[in-house]
């Protein structure tokens, strides 16, 4: 129960105090004058203190020093509220008077303590078997000296004591308390006597003392005539008696029995001393029954050492101590001692009643004994097991006799054997002799009225014998039977009143003799001789029950009998009036089988209609609770029409007992239907209503109530396996929705509702010393099984939107304090039982997390008293540590859970008292003090912190930080030591993980671990504790990392290696895993703080984590391995992608062989693994692709990855098609496919269809040569399933993700030119061209902008996917030149309204989502744009419509980059927010209030200026394009200079005769001055970017992503790459017009001076910006030239140093001055 454990401090404690279990009660002194006064001198004791110990010291009249001690320690111990409250208490008149006689009380229980402590220790100092036997043994060494005298006299003053009034004690001492006076005063008298009496069993007795306590006894009347007995009323009897028999047998004890029969045996009696006083004295007894076995012993003693005198004295004395019933009385004694065999004053007071028979029946003739009585006290002797053993090593001495003489007349007196030999049963050993002693029997007993005619007899008529052999027993042929053969003499014994006694030898065995017994019942059961039968019948059952319950081996030969029990149980009840005794004898033998062999119990027993059944088939619960066409059968008829009036419940004790067994007994799910009505007829007949029934004997209630709890305990052990098919519930469901919805649980709940202080006082009420068995210890167990039997109906209750009675009744508030709550909180004062308080706290912690309710709330007034006892049992240094971890267990769920609670119990107090401050302190009565304690490295491994106790105190200051509670959060960090004291366990080396690892240990470290990591997660690096810093420094220094991780690599491989057995700490190992998982996924992010940054340490820290992956994912198949290796995989998987710079050695092997046996594995499991792997190895080839390298794992890699992909592709197939067929055709992503073929077939982004595909893509592009991936795909379908699934979820618009990553794949295909081939061979036109056109909707008057997202780009949307098939198509086109141009205009035929609606939306909508597609729009067009002659033969007027639209796009672009302002009032005004959300940082979103918008400008300008220029980049990017593609539907410039009979009708005028700058306007139709801005506008971005001395967008780089970057650079290439084209087109547009006789002479000389003129200005501009260096165009890197281009310009070739494209302008312009 305590704590102290240890020899060592057994033995301190011992040290310490035997000096008061030396004075006994005499420690406690009687009041004085001096020690009233040193009370008073006392200054550390408060005055109303003082004032309050006097009063206790007039009361209980003891010393004042001592009134005072005793208060205090009653405050600390018993005290059930505050000390505020005691300040109320003391100054209130009546509740002072309260807490006086509470302490009275205290008191009581104190001296009585004192006593148990002594005789605790005379019981096990000589015990070899007790742990702390040699402590106890010194210490009773020095008490051995004059305790007895001592105790001797307190026994005296105490029988002598004048009982208190209330003159002398003060007006409290009324009639009721003087009566608690007398009963504690009898009380101590039993105790004292019991130490005597245990003193004298080790210690021998003088004369001279057996003289004093013989003179002692016969004065008090041995208990009987106490000074006081006026004040005895019927409730003391028992504890009268008890004083009684201990005071008879100490002087038994004294006159030495034992040895005097040694001195008989060895005929030297001289060295007994006798004492003639004595003799005198004894002979003045006989008056009372105690005297009985005192007169007896001096008989013996007498008869022995004087034996020839004055045998008529001793003939007196023993006929005095029949007459007082010696043997009837000493049987009464031995039950009234101690029900239990292992109470120590029992079994020593059966040893010596045993010397004591013995002798008695050796020396004295068994006629002149009353047999009968003599009998049954034999029995209770020999009830203690190692008497019987002592027995059989001399059966033939003393109490043998007994035996002997009960054999003499048997079986005509079947009971007194066979009583005999059921107390000799006390192990196997025994079980074989009696067995085998009854097994040879030679004497038969009969008795005859008169002789029969086939007997022939001697002439004295002593002996007989018989002339013919004889059936024994009258029953029919071919049933057993006992043959007496012919010939057998016969000894007559003296004839008497009922005829002649004769004994016939002959041998024969007692079990068949038995067994015909039975028989005999079976044919006699409805006549008159019944109850005779009975009587004869029930000690064979005992036996029998007795016997197999000892040993089982021996049941095989009981068959004969165990097999005829069920008939008899039938036959039985079914009586008028059954034989209850004979029943519950039957019902118990049967217990007892079933233990062994329920599934035969069961069948045979269901046949016999003993127990209830149900007449028709049981199909639903509702059936089964309604107990509908259910019959109680025999057992019930029998419970309702006898025991329940008589009041006796033998046999319902024994059928609970066997209906527990059977259920324990896991019988079939047929059997367990079976049992049913059973436990209906406990659950709805017996447990609401147990506590209304009679009861004649004291106790039975509560053993009927043991019965029924475990019963229903059993039940959460079995997890009754029953046939689906026959939907019957099973038990277990059964029982816990009788509990949690009928009065079953209401039942339990008045139970649980006892209270402690009702406990308290049956405990008080007990007359026996050390209580291991009474009606408190019953009352105890019962409450401990409700709680657990309700906290298993919680916890196993299927969850339901209503609350059930039982949670009802368990969380309601009721009035006056007396809800539920309370009750189980007070628990925690009671003291006898550790487990009381402990099962309380368990269920008060199951109800904190499920109900909801505010368990402060509950407990109301009292909540500050019960918090203050259970802090101060949770700082008790002896107090039992298992109720400690509870009550941290309890407020770790209570901080997540009970707010108010967690509160009260934190106890902070603000810190000056300000209201405003928020600076806390620890108050006085807060948890944190403890908890603080058990985490300190000074305290671990002292005997009251042990690991379990250490990790309850992590785990609840864990819960303080995954709760943020903030204010406790403050104080704790700031404590001295405290993130020492917390990081201890992670610097201490564990043993290797093993089957001996303590589970306890890896969670301490875990929640370390969990906690340091939310701290640095929550706290900005800054502002950590230098404490905290210091100590992750010194984690660092010290290598931890490398040991942790080395270790935590360990654990994984062993839990891998051990999965067969599977290990006991697995749930712990996995929490110690994600603990460190989270302590190196914050180390990638606060690497400083945690000093973890040399690549080295990562290096090793990254190698271990990949060997747990591949040790927990490679070997294993057991689900909660895969699930490490998932948690571990995340890990990897992180680590790989932030610490891709430490470059590892070949991650990419073992990562393959981790994905082979991952694709192996149970699908449904590893669908997330999967992902984690794909990933992972998707960043591999990212990191080695910047190094470059080749890979030997490709071709294994790539065939893996595309038969995932076929797979996946087809199941997505499968479940699509299934979905639609289901007209499930909703187009929400989120829809719940919950019904799909294929259970996780949901489209996600970070899928493993997704993933497959990408790193299907990244393989793909590292074999650029197409060495490998092309005989793979041959085997594999892999480009026919994906093109399916792609036409599919087009089609559907479905598997956004999934349709994305798959275009992804084929673009990285169509790079290389078998690639394109291939793709385009496997019908990529047919799968994308026309399913293409679900995923958009063309608006009626084609100048939609809905259909232009403003998402942002980044995000996966369907206009990605179309922006990703026009990629594909410009792609193969590309590639594959003529070979695709069909497919290529065909794509543009059927998009055509969606192409042509994009290149005008760029003046409406200037999102880059919008303007990402018009770029990929105008790309595609570009490559087609080479093939004029095809589409204009092909798509004539879409040529035309493409062209119109492209010059105005021209214009669109030319005057949004001309006029930044504009532009930027546009982005504001047409996106309806501040910005494009797009390419921003999370924190800078636009939706922030306006305090914030105020505080931020500067960012917010920033952030504005840097989307304007994405946007400014975006637009250039698609004019150089257009302009490109515009190039090709001009002629070509070369060739309209210089070939005179060129055809110009082949080309349309693109640009109308004007030159005024254009306006912003759809009206204003594209003209030769949209041309000559745009060059001006080219020429002055450039000249911009010239005065920066940096390019536009570098400013870019700091806060966007790499991809926009990438395509932001070339700016300063683009702008005079867009100048080139500019100049090429106006040329050639202007030569058309020249050339065009259509156009009037006016206009062409016209378009001459502007063209002049505008390309003079522009030219000296060009000449200026030259001369200052700039570069080249990147025509030639970015698009294809065309034959007839200008010499290459990738050098400044001509030698003015000038520009090609000048040069040709210089000519131009040459050639219209002409």
């Amino acid at each position: 129960r305590s704590a102290l454990r240890e020899p060592a401090q057994i033995e301190v404690e011992l040290d310490r105090h035997w000096d008061r279990l030396h004075q006994g009660l005499s420690y406690y002194k009687p009041p004085s004058s001096s020690s009233a006064e040193k009370v008073k001198e006392k200054k550390d004791v408060a005055q109303p203190l003082k004032d309050f110990g006097l009063r206790i010291s007039k009361l209980l009249s003891l010393d004042e020093q001592q009134s005072v001690q005793l208060l205090q320690c009653y405050l600390q111990e018993d005290y059930r509220g505050t000390r505020d409250s005691l300040k109320v208490v003391l100054k209130d008149e009546r509740q002072s008077q309260a807490l006086l006689l509470k302490i009275a009380d205290y008191y009581y229980e104190e001296r009585m303590c004192l006593l148990r402590c002594v005789l605790l220790l005379l019981t096990y100092f000589q015990d070899e078997r007790h742990p702390y036997r040699a402590e106890y043994s010194d210490c009773v060494k020095k008490l051995e000296k004059d305790l007895v005298s001592k105790y001797q006299l307190q026994f005296e003053s105490l029988f002598k004591a004048e009982a208190p009034t209330w003159e002398t004690h003060g007006n409290l001492m009324t009639e009721r308390q003087v009566s608690r006076w007398f009963l504690q005063c009898l009380r101590e008298q039993s105790l004292l006597l019991e130490i005597i009496f245990l003193y004298y069993a080790y210690f021998e007795m003088n004369p001279s003392d057996l003289l004093n306590f013989t003179k002692m006894f016969k004065e008090q009347g041995f208990g009987l005539r106490q000074t006081n007995r006026h004040l005895v009323d019927k409730s003391m009897d028992a504890l009268v008696d008890r004083i009684g028999y201990l005071s008879a047998l100490i002087l038994v004890e004294g006159m030495d029995i034992d040895f005097l029969h040694k001195c008989a045996l060895e005929d030297c009696t001289d060295q007994h001393q006798f004492s003639s006083e004595m003799d005198q004295l004894l002979l003045t007894f006989g008056d009372i029954p105690h005297h009985a076995p005192v007169l007896l012993a001096w008989v013996l003693l007498r008869h022995t050492l004087r034996p020839d005198d004055t045998s008529p004295v001793i003939r007196r004395i023993g006929n005095t101590a029949l007459q007082l019933g010696v043997f009837k009385y000493l049987s009464t004694m031995l039950k009234g001692l101690g029900v239990s065999g292992n109470n120590c004053t029992a079994s020593t007071a059966k040893m010596c009643v045993y010397g004591l028979l013995s002798f008695v029946i050796t020396s004295f003739e068994e006629e002149s004994l009353q047999s009968s009585h003599l009998i049954d006290a034999a029995c209770e002797v020999l009830s203690a097991p190692s008497l019987a053993e002592i027995f059989w090593e001399l059966p033939n001495m003393g109490l043998g006799m007994i035996l002997d003489s009960a054999v003499g007349m048997f079986p005509h007196k079947i009971g007194p054997l066979l009583q005999l030999l059921t107390a000799l049963l006390s192990n196997k050993s025994t079980v074989k002799k009696v067995y085998n002693f009854l097994d040879k029997m030679s004497f038969y007993t009969q008795v005859y009225k008169h002789k029969s005619n086939d007997i022939i007899s001697n002439d004295d008529e002593t002996l007989w014998r018989r002339q013919a052999p004889k059936l024994l027993y009258p029953l029919g042929t071919g049933q057993t039977n006992l043959w007496m053969p012919q010939g057998v003499l016969g000894q007559v014994m003296s004839p008497g009143e009922q005829g002649y006694v004769v004994r016939w030898e002959f041998s024969y065995s007692s079990w068949t003799l038995f067994t015909c017994e039975v028989e005999m019942l079976l044919h006699v059961v409805s006549t008159a001789d019944v109850l005779a039968h009975c009587a004869r019948v029930k000690p064979i059952l005992d036996l029998v029950h007795k016997i197999i319950s000892t040993d089982w081996t021996v049941s095989d030969c009981l068959l004969p009998l165990t097999s005829r029990i069920y008939m008899l149980l039938q036959r039985l009840t079914s009586v008028i009036n059954p034989p209850v005794d004979v029943i519950a004898s039957c019902v118990n033998c049967l217990s007892v089988l079933a233990a062994r062999m329920p599934g035969k119990v069961w069948s045979s027993l269901h046949h016999t209609g003993f127990l209830p059944f149900a007449s028709n088939p049981l199909t639903s619960m509702a059936q089964c609770i309604s107990a509908e066409g259910m019959k109680a059968g025999n057992y019930g008829n029998l419970l309702v029409q006898i025991e329940q009036p008589r009041g006796e419940y033998a046999v319902t004790i024994a059928f609970l007992r066997l209906i527990t067994t059977l259920v324990k007994g896991q019988l079939g799910s047929t059997q367990n239907k079976g049992l049913i009505p059973c436990v209906l007829l406990v659950l709805k007949e017996m447990l609401p209503t147990y506590h209304k029934w009679r009861y004649n004997t004291y106790g039975v209630r509560e053993r009927i109530g043991e019965g029924v709890f475990p019963l229903l305990l059993v039940w959460r052990q079995i997890k009754l396996v029953y046939k689906l098919a026959s939907l019957a519930p099973s038990l277990q469901s059964l029982c816990i929705y009788s509990l949690a919805n009928t009065e079953a649980g209401q039942a339990v709940v008045n139970i649980m509702g006892v209270g402690v202080d009702t406990i308290d006082v049956v405990l008080a009420a007990q007359p026996s010393s050390c209580g291991s068995e009474g009606p408190g210890q019953m009352l105890i167990q019962t409450v401990k099984l409700a709680f657990s039997v309700t906290n298993n109906v919680i916890r196993l209750k299927p969850p339901s939107d209503t609350v059930s009675p039982l949670e009802q009744a368990l969380t309601q508030h009721g009035g006056h304090g007396n809800n539920l709550i309370v009750v189980l909180a007070k628990y925690i004062y009671h003291k006898h039982d550790p487990a009381l308080p402990r099962l309380a706290i368990q269920l008060l912690k199951r109800l904190a997390t499920v109900a909801p309710m505010s368990v402060y709330a509950c407990l109301g007034s009292d909540a500050a008293a019960i918090r203050d006892a259970f802090l101060t049992r949770l700082q008790s240094k002896t107090e039992d540590m298992r109720i400690k971890v509870m009550i941290l267990e309890f407020l770790t769920v209570a901080v997540e859970t009970q707010p108010g609670l967690i509160e009260l119990f934190l106890n902070l107090e603000v810190k000056d008292g300000n209201e405003g401050s928020k600076e806390f302190l620890l108050g006085e009565w807060s948890c944190l003090h403890v908890v603080l304690d058990l985490i300190d490295s000074k305290q671990q491994g002292k005997y009251w912190c042990p690991p379990l106790l250490h990790r309850a105190g992590l785990a609840f200051l864990l819960a303080l930080w995954q709760d943020r509670r903030d204010s406790a959060i403050s104080v704790l960090r700031t404590k001295e030591r405290f993130w020492e004291n917390l990081t201890t366990p992670l610097f201490g080396t564990l043993t290797p993980p093993s089957d001996t690892t303590e589970p306890c240990v890896l969670e301490t470290c875990a929640f370390v671990m969990k906690i340091i990591g939310l701290e640095i997660y929550y706290v900005v690096s800054g502002s950590l504790e230098q404490s905290l810093k210091d100590g992750l420094q010194k984690f660092s220094n010290a290598r931890r990392y490398e040991y942790w991780s080395q270790y935590v690599k360990s654990l994984v491989c062993h839990v891998a290696e051990m999965e067969e057995e599977g290990i006991c700490y697995f749930t712990e190992a996995q929490m110690l895993i994600s603990a460190w998982r989270m302590l190196l996924i914050l180390s990638t992010n606060h690497s400083d703080v945690m000093h973890l940054t040399e690549d080295s340490t990562k290096l090793t820290l990254f190698m271990d984590v990949l060997d747990g992956t591949k040790a927990a994912l490679t070997t294993p198949t057991s689900a909660p391995c895969l699930r490490l290796g998932s948690m571990m995989a995340t890990l990897l998987l992180i680590l790989l992608k932030q610490w891709r710079r430490s470059s590892a050695p070949d991650i990419l092997s073992p990562l393959s062989l981790i994905l082979e046996s991952v694709l192996q594995a149970d699908q449904q499991l590893m669908e997330r693994t999967k992902a984690k792997i794909f990933s992972a190895l998707i960043s591999v080839l990212q990191i080695q692709g910047l190094d470059g390298g080749d890979i030997s794992q490709l071709p294994q890699l790539l065939l893996s990855v595309c038969e995932t992909v076929k797979d996946e592709a087809l199941a997505l197939i499968d479940n699509m098609r299934h979905t639609s067929q289901l007209g499930d055709t909703v187009e929400d992503e989120d829809s719940m496919e919950t019904d799909s073929p294929r259970g996780p077939q949901k489209d996600q982004r970070d899928g493993v269809c997704v993933l497959a595909l990408h790193l299907a893509k990244e393989l793909c592009r590292t074999d650029e040569d197409g060495e490998h991936w092309v005989s793979v795909m041959r085997k594999v379908p892999l480009l026919p399933s994906v093109l399916s699934a792609v036409e599919l979820s087009l089609r559907m618009k479905r598997n956004l993700y999934f349709t994305e990553a798959a275009l992804h794949l084929l673009l990285t295909l169509a790079r290389t030119p078998q690639g394109a081939a291939a793709v385009a061979g496997a019908g990529v036109t047919q799968t994308i061209c026309l399913p293409l056109l679900s995923v958009y909707e063309v608006s009626p008057n084609g100048t939609s902008q809905q259909s232009f997202s403003r998402k942002s780009q980044d995000l996966a949307c369907w206009p990605g996917v179309y922006r990703l098939c026009m990629s594909l198509m410009e792609s193969l086109l590309k590639t594959l030149r003529y070979n695709f141009i069909n497919e290529a205009l065909d794509f543009v035929g059927v998009h055509q309204e969606r192409i042509l609606q994009c290149l005008n939306a760029v003046r409406t909508v200037q999102s880059l989502a919008c303007l990402d597609e018009a770029d990929h729009t105008v790309g595609f067009l570009l490559q087609l744009s080479s093939f004029c002659k095809e589409w204009q033969f092909h798509l004539p007027k879409l040529l035309r419509d493409v062209q119109v639209n492209l010059c105005y796009l021209c214009q669109t672009c030319t005057h949004l980059l001309h006029s930044k302002k504009m532009l930027h009032h546009y982005l504001q005004a047409k996106n309806g927010e501040a910005l494009p959300p797009g390419p921003l940082p999370r924190t800078q979103r636009p939706t922030q209030t306006s305090t914030k918008e105020a505080a931020g400008g500067g960012e917010r300008e920033e952030a504005e200026q840097k989307a304007l220029l994405a946007v400014q980049c975006s637009l250039l990017k698609i004019l150089s394009k257009t302009l490109a593609t515009l190039q090709h539907f001009t002629p070509d410039c070369c060739q309209i200079l210089l070939d005179q009979s060129m055809d110009l009708a082949e080309y349309s005028t693109l640009f109308v005769l004007s030159f005024t700058t254009p306006a912003f306007d759809p009206d204003v139709a594209p003209s030769f001055g949209t041309l000559l801005a745009t060059i001006n506008v080219s020429l002055s971005m450039l000249s911009e970017m010239e005065k920066k001395k940096e390019p536009i967008l570098f400013v870019l780089l700091s806060n966007t992503n790499i991809e926009m970057i990438n395509w932001c650079l070339p700016s300063r290439s683009l702008l005079m790459f867009t100048m080139e084209n500019c100049f090429y087109v106006l040329i050639s547009q202007a030569v058309r017009c020249l050339k065009d006789p259509s156009i009037l002479p006016r206009d062409k000389q016209r378009l001459k001076q502007e063209l002049s003129s505008e390309l003079s200005t522009l030219l000296s501009s060009l000449f200026r910006h030259f001369r200052r260096g700039s570069p080249s165009s990147p025509a030639s890197a970015i698009l294809p030239s065309t034959q007839s281009k200008p010499p290459t310009p990738g050098s400044k070739a001509s030698h003015e140093g000038q520009e090609p494209f000048i040069q040709l302008v210089q000519a131009f312009v040459r050639l219209v001055q002409r």
